[in-house]
Parts: structure tokens; sequence; C-alpha cells
């Protein structure tokens, strides 16, 4: 088996795309020997991860295509994209519904896509994103796109993970801006305003501007960009304002970054024994045997 592990993180160093499929597959599943891959993994340079967020329906997956079609332009070792979707009701897996707009990229050999199911995590990620980010860093990319599964207020989760986040929007959206205002509108660093051919996106865009929130005492490192993903309108003042932000990332942002992740897997490594299913039978004996439950007292012999 250990041969077999150095075989795929070998390939996955090298660049090798379905040994890097092949590792993905047994992190997300967990299957024997994933801890191993994870551990052995190794960093050449710093691979930035780019977010995309926003409400279901904004274009963010179309955004995220033409954005590829930009950046490889420049790109010299290629882009990975995750796909976050949300779970068949099946069979657990990715849906794979934003993959489709994605395929005039899908025989470029430098673009990797890959789709993870969200499999009932809240926050719009996979409970792998990290993991699987991981992967991608080791595998000679220029560029990681990670787009959410599109949940709404709760996608907060993808500022815990990538240097920078895009909080994609339409004009129509100005009366969800209060109800968002508590949750993704404070993650984001470019709120791109897509479908700006539609009418009321110069005001909305302007609306938007003023109603953002101060980061640091400040909001001028925060820009609003206007896009016509279906037209690959925007895409490059999109790609120049991700550049700009990725430019002034402090070793402070980083190991914030770094700070975020560890913290969540140290979190999911501590509550893996956790299981709802027997902290619900348990309870259902103690209410049997204690009418007097006390839910402090219990939590306590854990």
């Amino acid at each position: 088996m250990r041969t077999i592990i150095q075989e795929i993180l070998s390939g996955v160093a090298d660049g090798d795309r379905k040994s890097l499929a092949r590792a993905i597959t047994l992190v997300e599943n967990e299957i024997s020997g994933y801890e191993e891959i994870l551990s052995g993994l190794k960093q050449d340079g710093y691979v930035p991860v780019i977010g995309v967020t926003g409400p279901p329906g904004a274009g963010k997956s179309t955004l995220v295509n033409s954005l590829i079609s930009v950046l490889l332009k420049t790109a010299v070792q290629g882009i990975a994209v995750i796909s976050v979707d949300p779970s068949s009701p099946i069979h657990n897996g990715a849906i794979l519904g934003d993959r489709l707009r994605m395929n005039e990229h899908f025989n470029n050999k430098q673009v990797f896509i890959r789709s993870l199911a969200t499999r009932g995590a809240l926050g719009g990620l996979s409970a792998k994103a990290i993991e699987v980010t991981e992967l991608m860093r080791c595998a000679g990319f220029d560029y990681i796109i990670v787009e959410t599964a599109g949940v709404g207020q709760s996608e907060v989760e993808i500022a815990g993970l990538a240097d920078v986040t895009l909080l994609v929007l339409t004009p129509e959206a100005g009366d969800e801006i209060q109800a968002m205002k508590s949750g993704i509108m404070e993650i984001a660093d470019i709120f791109v305003v897509n479908k700006a051919d539609r009418d009321g996106a110069d005001e909305f865009s302007k609306n938007l501007y003023q109603a953002m929130p101060l980061k640091a005492g400040k909001n001028s490192d925060i820009e609003v960009v206007k896009t016509i993903a279906t037209q690959n309108q925007g895409a490059e003042q999109v790609a120049e304002a991700i550049n700009k932000h990725l430019q002034n990332k402090s070793i402070s942002d980083k190991s914030s970054l770094w700070a975020e992740k560890a913290y969540r897997l140290i979190l999911k490594k501590r509550m893996a024994d956790v299981s709802k299913t027997d902290l619900k039978n348990k309870i259902e004996e103690e209410l049997k045997n204690n009418a007097a439950f006390n839910i402090y007292s219990f939590i306590n012999k854990f």
C-alpha cells in the first residue's frame, strides 16, 4: 500500500492529472491510505485560491467559465476548479449541474475541473474542500478556483479557504442586500454585478459600493465590477481586481488563513467519533431512566 501511496504522491507532484484525480477520490471518500497522502503533501510555492460565491441564479458558473478563459492567457501551469454541487438525494454525490456550464474547457489540458458534493455540509462547501484544495496546491497550477454551491447567506466558510473571495450578484438583488449584510456581504473582497445589461445595474452597483461593509476601517480595497458573463464581458476587469488583491496579501493575511484552515481541520478530527445517531440512542436511554434529563450533564460525559 505504501508503494501505491508514494506513486500517487509522486504523480501529483509531477502534475499528473490522473494521479491527482485518484488522490482526490481517496481523500474525499476517506479510503485507506488517504491520511498518508495528506501528510505526504509537499508544496512548491504558494498557489492562490479564488473563491466564488453568491445566491443561486447569479451566474457563478458562467462567470467562472469566462474567468478561466482570461486567466489561461497568462497561466503557465494551468488552472484547477473545484465546483461544489448540492448532493444528490439518491447516491449522495454531486449533481454536476455547474460543470455543464464549463464544458468548453473540459478537453483543455490546462484546466482540471472537479465536482464535490456538499454531502450535508453547511456553508456552501464540501466537507473535504480544504483537503482537496491542498491536494491541488501541490499539483502544479497557477490558480485554484472554488465555486460554492449557491445556498445564500450561510456561504461564509469560503472566506476561510480562499485568498480572495468574489461575491456574485445581479441587479435584481437590491432588496436582498439587507438580508445578506450580516452574512456573506462581510466576507467579499470583490463584488461582481453580473448580468449588468439588465435595467438598474448602474444604480445597483453604486448602492452596493455605498452599502458595502468597512474592512479594517476602510473600504477602498474592495471593488465592484460589472460583468455580462454570457457575453464574456467584464471578466478581464475581474481578473485584474483579483491579481491586485493577491499582490496586496501580506504574510499576516496568509498566516490567518492557514490558522483558520488548521482550526477547522482540528475541529473535524476531534469530532470524527461523534455520531448524531449514537447521541440520539444514548439520549433515548437517558430519557427512559431519568425523567429529569439534563443536557449539560449529559455532554460532560464526552
